[in-house]
């Protein structure tokens, strides 16, 4: 099991009330799945996103990613495990405007251990996997909304994490461009098997999904239904 969460719960002090976000959630995530968790803004999407990738820390429960119980860890030692265990795709991309997307994909790679013909490698072939191939000279200001999240989920991927988190991937994007990014996450998850966890409140998404998760109520509860990947 790739991601356990038991009995977590997060809160914030607003003065000396606290306020709860997530309250009692228990979730299990294998390896190799795609999950879109659905939830309207503000409901605590994004915060859980923040735990399940060692961001933040549950105020009380516990948290166990590919085996490392993150909850009990320090700031310090939760900062060094996302650095190589999670990529993150972010709704603003998060590019760095002075570096071309090679060059952007390339900084996530120099916090590993890799050498830097290896990290010029996975740079190439992530960003031929997203189609950018001829694109990997420009800036973020000479490229599209979609092709900019494209070098985002290239980022996140050439790190070959355990776990991606992609928070509102599409929230930027015009709804076709915003399913053909989701549809490309999905295919390059698939081709590598690795694990997926997509936060949205557009309920197109979950087409594309193995697991649907939904948070109301301050908690996770699992939907069920059979929808077909639209094409």
């Amino acid at each position: 099991m790739l991601v356990r969460m038991e009995a977590v719960s997060k809160h914030y002090l607003a003065g000396d009330l606290a306020v709860d976000v997530l309250r009692d959630v228990n979730l299990e995530i294998p390896r190799g799945e795609f999950v879109v968790v659905l939830g309207v803004s503000g409901s605590g999407k994004t915060t859980l996103l923040n735990l399940m990738g060692a961001l933040d820390a549950p105020s009380s429960g516990s948290i166990w990613i590919d085996g490392v119980d993150v909850s009990a860890a320090s700031e310090r030692a939760r900062t060094e495990f996302r650095r190589e265990n999670v990529g993150f795709i972010f709704q603003f991309y998060n590019l760095l405007p002075t570096l071309s997307a090679r060059e952007n994909v390339e900084a996530a790679l120099e916090i590993l251990p890799l050498s830097r013909a290896e990290i010029a490698a996975r740079a190439r072939r992530y960003l031929e996997g997203v189609g950018l191939q001829d694109k990997s000279d420009k800036f973020p200001s000479q490229l599209s909304g979609g092709e900019q999240q494209r070098v985002g989920i290239a980022r996140a991927l050439a790190k070959e994490p355990a776990l991606v988190l992609a928070d509102e991937p599409t929230g930027n994007l015009d709804e076709d461009t915003g399913l053909r990014i989701v549809g490309l996450i999905r295919k390059l998850q698939r081709e590598r098997r690795s694990t997926v966890v997509l936060v949205t409140h557009n309920p197109r998404l979950t087409a594309f999904a193995d697991r649907i998760l939904s948070i109301e109520h301050r908690t996770c509860a699992e939907v069920t239904r059979a929808v077909a990947e639209p094409e």
